[in-house]
């Protein structure tokens, strides 16, 4: 998600640069968000174990599922 929440960033830049439309500030708030959900959640889940470490796990799913259902997909 963070190297795709870069792309899009990137993307809105040239975009704006050169006059095109590109991707809205709304998508990539979006994604800079769900970036930092998964981050964190995945790093939660790196340093514990059990059922701890499978909620984050979850988390880093179920915000991947949302941005692309969101953003992608709708």
């Amino acid at each position: 998600m963070f190297v795709l929440a870069v792309v899009v960033i990137g993307t809105a830049v040239i975009a704006a640069r050169r006059g095109f439309p590109g991707p809205g500030g709304e998508s990539v708030t979006w994604h800079v968000a769900a970036s930092a959900i998964g981050l964190g959640a995945q790093i939660y889940s790196d340093r514990h174990r059990g059922l701890a470490a499978f909620s984050g796990s979850v988390v880093v799913f179920v915000v991947a599922g949302i941005l692309l259902w969101t953003q992608w997909w709708g």
